[in-house]
């Protein structure tokens, strides 16, 4: 059974779950240069929503000298290139690296929690080839395989830690190329899974009204970046990234892992599953141990 943090009966009302992802490639298995993929994002009570908006945007204001560009959005991209783009063009890496430890602070001292799922596309395409057998269509894409995965884990999250009158409602970050198939994954889970496969703790499944104002979803984009960028060093695939970029993200991973009360895959309910249970556990990305010890951070 994944490891959840039990704390039934001390929290209730809804939780947001935000969803981005980062490395998404479609089919394409073969992407050297997104060769991980990740989806997943910030979770809070809706009690604590402005306070961690408030807080976010102070974070923010407080970068720009108290005037943010007009129409600002935070992209996690752009503040983490080498030399800055959009907004950031320019700014000296060491202070955008501030802003982001600044952000991650929002998250620790509100105390939100992270969710995430990792896939290794080249794993991924490896286990496709071995056996297809029990394998969902739509598993052969990275998203709607982490997708269709994240409606457990959150389902199992709330069930199990949050509170008898607890509900969850996720909340994504609009992606024209996967709405019809999140659709079709989503009613299959409510109504055509077999009962006791059905989800149960999440009461919504929305996108965000205007992404460009919510800064939770941009935030969950730039948690999600920073997680994917720590999986590709740790699989081995950016050797060439300079120690200290190494150790940032090593950093940031660590940060946000200790911010995630789901610490093991939370496997599909019922016996036809368990391919794509195997599925997932081949593909997943995890940290080998020791990652502070590894990357020269202090323990």
């Amino acid at each position: 059974m994944p490891h959840v943090n039990p704390v039934r009966g001390k929290e209730h009302g809804v939780h947001f779950f935000y969803l981005d992802e980062s490395g998404d490639t479609g089919a394409n298995l073969a992407d050297a240069q997104q060769p991980i993929f990740v989806l997943g994002g910030v979770n809070l009570r809706d009690e604590g929503w402005n306070a961690t908006y408030v807080a976010l945007s102070r974070a923010i204001t407080d970068y720009f000298d108290g005037a943010p560009p007009t129409g600002f959005e935070l992209h996690g991209c752009e503040l983490l290139s080498p030399n800055g783009e959009g907004p950031f063009a320019g700014h000296p890496i060491d202070r955008r690296l501030q802003l982001v430890r600044g952000l991650l602070s929002v998250i620790e001292q509100r105390k939100h929690h992270v969710h995430y799922l990792a896939l290794d596309k080249q794993r991924l395409a490896t286990a496709l080839a071995v056996n297809t057998s029990g394998i969902p269509d739509y598993a052969s894409a990275p998203y709607t395989l982490a997708y269709d995965y994240m409606i457990t884990e959150v389902d199992l999250r709330v069930a199990e830690g949050l509170g008898q009158s607890a509900r969850g409602m996720l909340i994504i970050d609009r992606k024209d190329e996967h709405t019809d198939a999140i659709a079709e994954i989503t009613e299959r889970r409510r109504f055509g899974a077999p009962v006791g496969c059905r989800t149960k703790w999440i009461a919504e499944f929305s996108y965000p009204l205007d992404s460009k104002r919510n800064l939770l979803v941009q935030l969950s984009d730039l948690v999600i970046l920073c997680l994917r960028r720590f999986f590709e060093i740790e699989g081995g695939y950016k050797p060439d990234t300079p120690d200290v970029v190494q150790q940032f993200y090593a950093e940031c991973f660590l940060r946000l892992y200790q911010r995630t009360p789901v610490k093991r895959l939370a496997p599909h309910k019922g016996a036809a599953n368990t391919a794509l249970n195997a599925l997932i556990d081949s593909a997943c990305c995890r940290p080998a141990r020791n990652v502070a010890k590894r990357y020269g951070l202090p323990t």
